[in-house]
């Protein structure tokens, strides 16, 4: 597993809102937010605008659940913001979501729109098993936001807020 040290130097971890269960036809990879999970992206999008909260670059899975819970935080970070869509984000590993984040070496902060089990190993591998269940102890849920700097006197990253509809 590769290291990540900044930059970047924030990282966010967001999780695609509520998704329906696959229609008759359709594969995983197609499957929509539910109305539930429309909702809750935009409640978490915009309450991380409303902290500050703007990456630098939103690196998304291109499943379209993904791609619907980007569209809310493009919608509420301004049209600007740079989202980019990563077929490796869909059915991968810890080890190439932090391969990716720590490509990002060309901004300050980063934000990958995933999937679980994958972002929650993520988080336990940037900050550790202790912090994770002592933040998470139910689990990263549906539309979750884990924001993430590094503290370079502990030489790691550390939780510094997590964010939920």
């Amino acid at each position: 597993m590769t290291a990540i040290t900044p930059p970047p130097s924030r990282i966010y971890l967001l999780r695609h809102a509520e998704a329906a269960w696959p229609a008759p036809g359709l594969s995983d990879f197609e499957r929509a937010l539910t109305e539930k999970g429309y909702a809750d992206a935009e409640i978490v999008a915009e309450n991380a605008a409303d902290k500050g909260y703007k990456p630098d670059l939103v690196l998304s899975s291109t499943a379209l659940r993904c791609r619907q819970t980007a569209d809310a935080i493009h919608r509420a970070m301004g049209e600007n913001l740079d989202i980019r869509f990563v077929d490796a984000l869909y059915n991968a590993s810890p080890d190439i979501y932090i391969d990716i984040i720590a490509a990002q070496n060309e901004v300050t902060s980063v934000m990958l729109v995933g999937h679980n089990p994958v972002l929650e190993q993520t988080l336990e591998a940037l900050i550790g098993h202790q912090a994770l269940a002592q933040a998470l102890p139910n689990g990263f849920p549906p539309s979750g936001l884990a924001v993430l700097d590094f503290n370079q006197g502990l030489n790691g990253w550390r939780l510094i807020d997590f964010m939920t509809d």
